[in-house]
């Protein structure tokens, strides 16, 4: 049972970083924009946006998670189980908190160069959030 239950979260986990990822482009109104230019300056934001590691801040927060975990499980009599559970609340939430500082960078990228950024700001990104109690919000 506690296997099962182990699987699920890692698998839940999964799908709910994948779903964060689905949506990566920002909706910015491209009324009166060169399209070239907006094509150079999206390309060189989302390099800008790449330098928040998603992945690295998945497996730091996973393996401090665990260690907590661990620690907990051990005062309660299970510490893998404590581990396992603290891995994957831990990787989750760093995996949406890095994702979401990502997302944040890109937006104050374009809104920096003059672009109206319609489905996420720079300005929301600090407002949005964070998982509570082991709910998972994904920001958009």
């Amino acid at each position: 049972m506690i296997r099962t239950m182990t699987t699920f979260g890692a698998t839940a986990s999964l799908v709910l970083l994948a779903g964060c990822v689905a949506q990566r482009e920002p909706i910015v109104d491209l009324k009166g924009i060169d399209p070239e230019v907006f094509q150079t300056d999206l390309e060189e934001c989302r390099v800008y946006a790449r330098q928040v590691s998603v992945a690295e801040s998945v497996v730091v927060g996973a393996a401090v998670g665990a260690a907590v975990g661990a620690l907990a499980g051990a005062i309660s009599g299970d510490a893998g189980e404590g581990a396992g559970y603290g891995g994957i609340y831990g990787g989750t939430v760093s995996g949406l908190d890095a994702d979401r500082e990502q997302r944040a960078v890109f937006a104050r990228c374009l809104e920096g160069r003059g672009y109206r950024v319609l489905n996420y700001s720079a300005s929301a990104a600090g407002s949005m959030p964070r998982p509570v109690g082991g709910a998972v919000f994904t920001g958009l």
